[in-house]
């Protein structure tokens, strides 16, 4: 028996051997490439649809500035300056713009993010910041969990309180989405929405790279309507009026129409009247309102420039016109970008529609939970007689002063410039100036195959390192040149001169207007 079992086992060795060498050559064979059938994933294997798609905020020139950025980093002195200002897109809380972040929404994360801290900073802390964070993590338990696909019960409850508080007429929690910042919420209703080769959708011309780029992405039509630069970027019914004429001699069917407000890029912010307009406007055509809503807490001037919801005034008018609104943890002086958090709230929509949204929502399964808790921050921060409502208070008081500065002086140095106009934004965190360019310097641009206002930012770049946007990623008229800038930079005076010193040389170098 032993001899047997000796026997057994080495032909048993023998073929373990056998197989394992032969596995290890057919490894061999298939990661050599061999097989005639085998090849490279390429861009043209890939959905078409994605080669369309353009977003000019983080394009060429964000590029270019992260090498810049990298370079400095190396520690080179071969630059003309020594830092990269980021002006190119609304992300106050980045390095180099630092706006600080409000103390009571951040405390309430911290003890979410670690519940364990709360006996450590008991007494130190406002106990109204101790008790939000054991109210949210009662209803919650560990944001390291799946929420509800909608999101928080408790934190849509919340967000439906603020609308009736803004408003004046009721919201229902079942009504509202929480998602992973205004944007995923948008890209889900145009995905919904659109047919693909089919549906159009009214954007403003300018407008936000994000609308073009989800229209390009799920093979929606856009149908560009212009703002009136010269009256403030105002909202024209009659552009609008007229791409529903062009689309329907295209071949289009326009579905929805959207509104930024306040605007951007343009920081416009729409008055009662014309947003009563634009509402009876989609009563006639059978169109869907998004109201992108996410700079309303960035006014300006809200004694003349007040800001009004589409909610609000789709209620007041007794509408049934299907309204979709999105805001943000992003913006206004919460500046929380990189938490991803918002929500839509849906207002007209049928209960069969609203069980399809939900459909889609679960797919990504839940907003990010450290951007739910940023929302319930955003619509229940601390209220007067509490104790942390005079730090919250001084803090949002300075921001919005500081932004409200930069705006205005920025604005009125600008015009002061030669071949240069610029709108004084009463809303969001942007201005949009035009420039005249020498004709040397379109020449040039065509000559390199880019747009005027690129060729322009590309040389204020690498002149002063300042990026920005060049208008033709927000779209403009034929033969106009704009760029947007960001109201969020510190050291304003030192930022508007570099912009100041680089455009006038940049006129002289070619040869002047």
């Amino acid at each position: 028996m032993h001899m047997i079992s000796l026997a057994s086992r080495r032909v048993h060795n023998q073929l373990r051997t056998h197989l394992t060498r032969a596995v290890t050559l057919s490894q061999s064979s298939f990661f050599s490439h061999s097989s005639p059938t085998m090849r490279p994933l390429v861009a043209a294997d890939l959905n078409p649809a994605i080669a369309n798609v353009q977003y000019a905020v983080r394009g060429e020139l964000a590029i270019k500035a992260e090498e810049h950025r990298e370079k400095l980093a190396s520690g080179t002195t071969d630059l003309p300056f020594t830092k990269v200002i980021s002006s190119n897109i609304g992300n106050p809380q980045q390095k180099g713009l630092d706006q600080p972040p409000l103390t009571f929404s951040r405390q309430v994360a911290a003890l979410m993010e670690y519940p364990p801290l709360a006996e450590v900073v008991r007494g130190k802390w406002p106990q109204d910041v101790l008790d939000r964070a054991k109210e949210l993590q009662e209803e919650i338990g560990s944001i390291g969990a799946y929420s509800h696909s909608k999101g928080v019960p408790l934190i849509r409850k919340s967000v439906a309180q603020f609308i009736e508080e803004r408003d004046g007429y009721p919201s229902s929690p079942e009504h509202i989405f929480l998602t992973a910042g205004a944007s995923a919420g948008v890209s889900l209703i145009l995905n919904v929405l659109i047919t693909p080769n089919v549906t159009g959708v009214l954007i403003p011309i300018p407008q936000y790279p994000l609308y073009t780029a989800t229209l390009a992405q799920f093979s929606g039509i856009p149908l560009p309507y212009h703002l009136s630069e010269p009256d403030g970027w105002s909202t024209s019914l009659e552009e609008i009026k007229s791409a529903l004429l062009k689309a329907e001699k295209d071949g289009a069917h326009p579905r929805a129409l959207v509104v930024i407000n306040p605007g951007n890029p343009t920081g416009a912010i729409l008055d009662r009247a014309t947003m009563e307009a634009v509402v009876r406007l989609c009563e006639e055509h059978s169109l869907v309102l998004l109201a992108d809503e996410v700079y309303q807490a960035n006014l300006h001037r809200p004694d003349t420039h007040p800001f009004h919801s589409f909610k609000q005034v789709v209620r007041a008018l007794n509408s049934p016109i299907p309204l979709f609104s999105f805001h943000s943890v992003s913006k206004g002086v919460t500046g929380e970008c990189g938490r991803r958090g918002g929500y839509f709230e849906c207002t007209n929509i049928s209960d069969e529609v609203l069980a399809l949204l939900y459909k889609m929502a679960s797919v990504t399964l839940c907003p990010p939970l450290s951007g739910q808790i940023g929302v319930d921050c955003l619509v229940r921060p601390p209220k007067a007689g509490t104790p942390s409502y005079a730090l919250w208070k001084q803090e949002t008081d300075a921001i919005h002063a500081a932004l409200r500065h930069r705006t205005q002086l920025s604005a009125a140095r600008l015009n002061a410039l030669p071949g240069v106009s610029c709108v004084d934004s009463p809303g969001a965190l942007y201005l949009y100036p035009k420039i005249e360019l020498p004709d040397r310097a379109v020449e040039e641009a065509r000559r390199l195959g880019k747009s005027p206002d690129a060729l322009y930012a590309l040389e204020l770049l690498d002149a002063t390192g300042i990026c920005v946007v060049p208008g033709s990623g927000f779209g403009q008229k034929d033969g106009e040149h704009h760029y947007r800038l960001t109201c969020l930079c510190p050291g304003v005076e030192e930022y508007v001169g570099a912009l100041e010193d680089f455009h006038k040389k940049f006129v002289e170098k070619y040869g002047g207007l």
